[in-house]
């Protein structure tokens, strides 16, 4: 099985992170090639940056998707998921979407992420899911996603304590939220009453649930763009 797994920011820092925790997850399963958006934000920490990211997905995909099996959108808040899955022809991951799901079938969940500005952003997202119900606490920390991948030990102790005020909230997991995050939910989860669900993983394990098989779609109508990437004109005109 082969994954292309995009980063739809422009952090490389983040990119090789997450690809590194994906690859030691899959354990030799699947081939695993990440990319990093080729325009946008550094970090998406505004709905701005989530839409520019958005295309950088949609750029990534058709620029580098032509010999996968699956795509894993490495992001939190899934920007471009809905789009990607119109235009790819296998299967498609958001870190979001699978965390969340996992989630819910345990139960009442909370997440914790990293930027002010993802709070609203999330309970959206969670609402389109139609999960809002089983969301039973949402909290951000001060530094962005990042920052933290930048610096993660001076973050772990926010984040226990954030994923700690999920669980006193009523949630019965919680989601450690960010492919920056990755791999620091088994650091906090000895810290916390409830189990902690790296994003990461989570979306790992969607991804390779997906199998290779054919992604079931409607084949969006053709049409001419003006200023974007070749690969990306090319396959609006032939979705």
């Amino acid at each position: 099985m082969r994954i292309l797994l995009i980063n739809p920011n422009t952090s490389a820092h983040v990119t090789d992170l997450v690809a590194d925790h994906v690859r030691r997850q899959l354990g030799g399963r699947a081939e695993l090639r990440a990319v990093t958006g080729r325009f946008g934000a550094r970090y998406i920490a505004s709905r701005a940056a989530a839409a520019i990211a958005g295309h950088a997905a949609l750029d990534a995909l058709a620029e580098h998707g032509g010999a996968c099996d699956a795509v894993y959108l490495a992001c939190f808040g899934d920007p471009g998921l809905l789009a990607l899955r119109e235009l790819s022809r296998v299967p498609v991951i958001g870190m979001a979407e699978a965390a969340c799901h996992e989630a819910a079938a345990a139960g009442r969940f909370g997440i914790v992420t990293g930027g002010a500005a993802w709070e609203g952003m999330l309970r959206e997202f969670v609402a389109a899911l139609g999960l809002s119900d089983a969301l039973a606490a949402l909290r951000t920390v001060a530094p962005s996603g990042g920052a933290i991948a930048r610096d993660p030990d001076a973050a772990l102790a926010i984040l226990a304590e954030a994923c700690r005020a999920c669980a006193a909230s009523g949630a019965e997991t919680v989601i450690l939220g960010g492919a920056g995050l990755a791999g620091l939910a088994a650091r906090i989860a000895p810290q916390v009453s409830v189990p902690v669900i790296c994003s990461v993983e989570a979306g790992t394990r969607a991804v390779l649930a997906s199998g290779a098989s054919a992604s079931i779609r409607s084949r969006p109508d053709p049409v001419e763009s003006v200023g974007l990437g070749p690969a990306l004109a090319a396959r609006l005109i032939d979705p």
